[in-house]
């Protein structure tokens, strides 16, 4: 019986859901934006902002405590230096979960849970940043055929083709007849 147990298990064994759990906060934190279902949404939430106090406090003891959680060094040292400190005048409520509506296979509710303020903003510009650099380089990469021998290449196609087109188109009619005659004669 579970009378008075107020904790979500989605059906796991503890150790898996401990597993999802941290995975799902170093996913956020990396990419400060997750989209997930919407009861697991909110049980992140809980290990999500525990994990962001523990970075405002930067102890060493506090870090060991996330490491013990989450266990990948990059996320905890983002954790610690770039999203923590945006929230240092926040009092808690770092994240904002964001209903989406059902999924269509299932009919599960669907909801983004992502980080308030700086971190989701931050997050977005790095998006938009590796957005902008890709699209520069295929613009600078585009350039640089000239365009003079594509379009000569492409001229001496278009007056070879038709010329290759009237050959076949000549030489089919001729055989016909001829087989047909022959056909005839036999």
């Amino acid at each position: 019986m579970r009378h008075n147990r107020d904790e979500k298990r989605f059906d796991r064994s503890f150790s898996h859901l401990k597993s999802m759990l941290a995975n799902m906060t170093n996913d956020l934190v990396m990419h400060g934006r997750i989209k997930t279902t919407t009861p697991r949404a909110k049980v992140l939430r809980r290990y999500a902002e525990r994990m962001i106090t523990l970075g405002k406090n930067g102890s060493l003891a506090s870090r060991r405590r996330a490491m013990a959680f989450m266990r990948s060094k990059v996320a905890v040292d983002k954790l610690f230096s770039d999203v923590a400190p945006q929230y240092k005048e926040r009092n808690g409520g770092y994240t904002r979960i964001l209903k989406l509506g059902n999924r269509p296979g299932d009919n599960a509710p669907m909801s983004f849970i992502e980080l308030v303020e700086g971190a989701a903003a931050a997050a977005e510009a790095q998006q938009a940043a590796k957005a902008t650099k890709k699209t520069t380089v295929r613009k600078a990469k585009a350039p640089a055929k000239p365009k003079a021998a594509s379009g000569e290449k492409k001229a001496v196609a278009k007056k070879a083709a038709p010329a290759k087109a009237k050959e076949g188109a000549e030489a089919k009619p001729r055989k016909a007849p001829a087989k047909k005659a022959e056909k005839k004669e036999e």
